[in-house]
C-alpha cells in the first residue's frame, strides 16, 4: 500500500507559476514510477509528467513540454512539479500517482496503481 497526499495547488493568473508536491508513504519501494495526472470537468485523465525513481527519467506531455518539470527527492519520499507560464488550459484537478513502470506520461492513468485525493489548480484572468 502506497500513501500519496498532494499540496501546493491554488489560483494564479495566465504566466503564473506553482509547484506541486506528492509525499509518499508507505510500501514506496515498490513503486518504480511516479507521476502527475490531471483531470478537467467534463474531461478523462490526462498524464502530465512521470519520473522513473530508480533512474531518475523523465517523460512529459506534449502540452506541457517545457513548461512544467517533475523532480523527485527520495530522502523525502517527496516529488514535485513545477508548473511554469500556466495557461487557462492546465485548470484541472492534479493527481499524483505512483505506478509500476513508466511507458510515458500520457500511459499513466492506465498504469498507475495509486494515486492521491488531488489538488486543484485554476488558472484564470
Amino acid at each position: 500500500q502506497v500513501d500519496l497526499v498532494e499540496s501546493g495547488g491554488g489560483s494564479v493568473q495566465p504566466g503564473g507559476s506553482l509547484r506541486l508536491s506528492c509525499a509518499a508513504s508507505g510500501d514506496t519501494y515498490s513503486s518504480a514510477c511516479m507521476g502527475w495526472f490531471r483531470q478537467a470537468p467534463g474531461k478523462g485523465p490526462e498524464g502530465v509528467a512521470v519520473i522513473a525513481t530508480g533512474s531518475g527519467s523523465t517523460s512529459y506531455a506534449d502540452s506541457v513540454k517545457g513548461r512544467f518539470t517533475i523532480s523527485q527527492d527520495n530522502a523525502q519520499n517527496t516529488m514535485y512539479l513545477q508548473m511554469n507560464n500556466l495557461k487557462p488550459e492546465d485548470t484541472a484537478m492534479y493527481y499524483c500517482a505512483a505506478g509500476p513502470r513508466c511507458n510515458s506520461a500520457a500511459a499513466l492513468p492506465a498504469v498507475a496503481n495509486y494515486w492521491g485525493q488531488g489538488t486543484q489548480v485554476t488558472v484564470s484572468s
